[in-house]
């Protein structure tokens, strides 16, 4: 049975990690001592849900969840130091500290260290999120103790909803520019000024300008996408903000 600690400190484990490859060990009180830290876990680095979904949109929520008192975000996983930095280079995981629990200290201490033999993964953590202060667990959301890999209660938006329901969350936009471009210039000036935080695709570098005609139907830049919708250029941005 998976049990919420809610209100208890966390496991004191030192994690072997590597940086600048060299060998450094790193405490519980060096993340976790005197500030406010979220914690998701998760089966294992590369694995499907945790490449396409946990970790990105906790990336992506970064700075929303450092606004509302967040020091930290910490993704843990029952892997080796080396998988993990691999994985950061791999994924969207700037804003992220991967922690490697190699011998699953951490997860056991929690009561989170499962059984993934059928996988072929031996000793794995459940996925799990916790908010910490100082050291103290605040709030968990564990996942259903059912067969699979659920991912219903662990996401970034759970945990943002419960640290400050009335957060208004960042829209995904996405901007196709050229270098040298004025009017790409001025769009992003625009969402700047918005406080707007954006992707920036450049033609010729990240994306060909025949899949961008394939995307939105011109072949002028910029274009500019907002959760999933086409706004267009810079003077159709600058409408759609005026709204």
């Amino acid at each position: 049975m998976l049990s919420n600690i809610e209100g208890k400190t966390i496991p004191q484990v030192t994690f072997s990690t590597r940086n600048n490859e060299q060998w450094e060990k790193i405490s519980t009180d060096d993340i976790f001592k005197g500030k406010t830290v979220i914690v998701f876990a998760l089966p294992g680095a590369f694995t499907p849900t945790c490449s396409s979904t946990h970790l990105p949109r906790y990336n992506e929520l970064a700075s929303t969840f450092a606004k509302n008192g967040v020091d930290e975000i910490v993704c843990l996983s029952v892997n080796d130091t080396f998988v993990m930095n691999a994985w950061a280079q791999h994924q969207e995981a700037d804003n992220i500290r991967l922690l490697p629990d190699g011998n699953g200290e951490f997860t056991d201490g929690m009561g989170m260290l499962v059984d993934k033999n059928d996988l072929g993964f031996g000793k794995r953590s459940w996925r799990y999120s916790m908010l910490v202060k100082d050291g103290v667990i605040e709030k968990m959301f564990i996942e259903p103790d059912v067969a699979g890999d659920p991912f219903e209660v662990s996401d970034a938006d759970t945990m943002l909803d419960y640290i400050n329901p009335d957060q208004v969350k960042p829209q995904a936009i996405s901007l196709f520019s050229k270098a040298g471009c004025p009017f790409c210039e001025k769009a992003k000036r625009l969402l700047s000024e918005q406080g707007f935080s954006y992707e920036e695709i450049v033609i010729g570098q990240d994306i060909t300008s025949t899949s961008l005609k394939a995307m939105s139907g011109r072949e002028t830049v910029p274009q500019v996408f907002i959760a999933g919708e086409h706004i267009g250029g810079s003077d159709d941005l600058e409408q759609y903000l005026a709204k």
